[in-house]
């Protein structure tokens, strides 16, 4: 996407709610997430962004902060029942787009009732790894209810839920960082403790048989409630269940493609012809160490020119070294090279042309196929080089046994770092790091 939505205010008796309008596909759709993230914060994530952007190949799609979350207006605690409130919202919004009758997408209960109660506005309803109850707990668990909220309360805007969201992910300190500044972003410790414990009393089981609109169950089969889902879906006639591989709760988390395909082939009738190639290259990923430390210091309006500068470095570098940039990460950049000793040359070279700056950054680079899609990379080498970046620590570049096999003889020396073993990549993997 080549530059951000603007966040824009829709005036509602009941008070503003923040929204964002994402791409320009032929299908309109409304759609409402679980408090996770804030608007304003979903393009700091960039699994998050590859979702919103495959979603904008087929759909013109809503995002908002129901009141009380993110860049709305609060959502007093004596209004009516919370989820009615969510349901306004929904409404409301959709009002004052002009939008009739669209299809909703959701991660959480709610959009449940409003498909029941306004089948003239509801053309579809996708329920992606979610239920007509929230389950906060697995069964295993030797947790209460009471003692889980006081866990998440205790520990809200550290990301230290990302364990429980997605655990595929839980080594990932980036993805960590990103859901605690998320959570902090959202609402305080007690606006949570107050909502998530609304939102664990309520079961949207009875209404289950007046959903009229055509129902996608999508989930992912190691998920806590993934056993109560094709139950619930018993109860929607005609509805669709389709299980995808994976365990993460966050929908653009781990491989998302199979979920997104399965909604645009439900949305649309048909599934996107995917057109890949698949070359060998040096996949390059660097981020800024301290970042969130070093924001704060600072302050927003100053870390923005920061990251103008540095993004500006990078690319400069890339282009030098006659690499392509795929994609930001936030605050580094994800970039491929035919060349290994191009890479590491240029990782060395981003590193020095930033310090000027006060910012220090990490390095990991690997070597293999990687699939093409259309601007975007994928495939099991990506995934490596940014397991090998999570490893460096500040100035350093890291590299896989891979690429120094093949720069051997170039000069450039490195530093054997021992065995490791990279979250979701099979085996163990020597790691060094390059010296100088």
């Amino acid at each position: 996407m080549a530059e951000f939505p603007e966040t824009r205010f829709a005036e509602t008796p009941r008070g503003r709610i923040a929204y964002q309008v994402v791409g320009d596909g032929p299908i309109d759709v409304l759609v409402i997430h679980s408090p996770v993230f804030p608007i304003d914060h979903m393009w700091d994530e960039p699994s998050l962004v590859h979702f919103l952007d495959r979603l904008s190949s087929f759909s013109r799609h809503v995002w908002f902060d129901p009141r009380g979350r993110g860049a709305s207006d609060p959502l007093p605690h004596d209004e009516e029942r919370f989820v009615e409130a969510i349901v306004y919202d929904m409404l409301a919004l959709l009002d004052h787009l002009g939008w009739d009758q669209v299809p909703v997408i959701g991660d959480v209960p709610p959009p449940i009732l409003f498909a029941a109660s306004h089948p003239e506005r509801t053309k579809a309803l996708v329920l992606l790894n979610a239920c007509a109850r929230t389950v906060l707990l697995r069964e295993s668990s030797s947790a209460s209810p009471t003692e889980y909220l006081e866990q998440v309360h205790s520990r809200w805007g550290t990301g230290a839920s990302l364990d429980l969201l997605a655990p595929s992910m839980a080594g990932d300190a980036r993805l960590r960082r990103w859901l605690g500044r998320s959570q902090r972003l959202l609402y305080t410790a007690d606006e949570m403790y107050w909502r998530a414990e609304l939102t664990s009393a309520i079961d949207f089981r009875p209404v289950l048989g007046s959903v009229q609109a055509p129902t996608l169950f999508a989930y992912r089969q190691g998920l806590h409630n993934a056993a109560l889902i094709p139950h619930d879906a018993q109860h929607v006639k005609g509805a669709k269940v389709v299980e995808l591989p994976g365990e993460d709760f966050l929908f653009f988390t781990g491989d998302s493609g199979p979920m997104l395909d399965a909604i645009e082939e439900f949305l649309t009738g048909h599934l996107p012809a995917h057109h890949s190639d698949r070359v060998l290259a040096t996949v390059l990923y660097t981020d800024i160490v301290g970042s969130t430390e070093f924001m704060a210091q600072v302050g927003d309006r100053r870390w923005k020119e920061l990251l103008a500068a540095h993004g500006a470095l990078v690319q400069a570098g890339v282009e030098r070294f006659r690499g392509r940039k795929v994609k930001s990460t936030g605050d580094g950049v994800l970039a491929t090279f035919d060349g290994p000793g191009r890479a590491i040359r240029c990782s060395c070279a981003i590193r020095e042309a930033v310090r000027p700056l006060g910012i220090d950054v990490r390095a990991g680079l690997h070597c293999g196929e990687i699939e093409l899609r259309g601007d975007d990379v994928a495939g099991m080498a990506v995934h490596i080089g940014a397991r090998v970046s999570a490893l460096a620590a500040t100035g350093e570049v890291f590299v896989s046994s891979t690429v120094k096999d093949l720069v051997a003889g170039s000069g450039i020396d490195f530093e054997d770092r021992g065995e490791h073993e990279l979250k979701g990549v099979p085996g163990s993997w020597r790691i060094f790091a390059v010296e100088g």
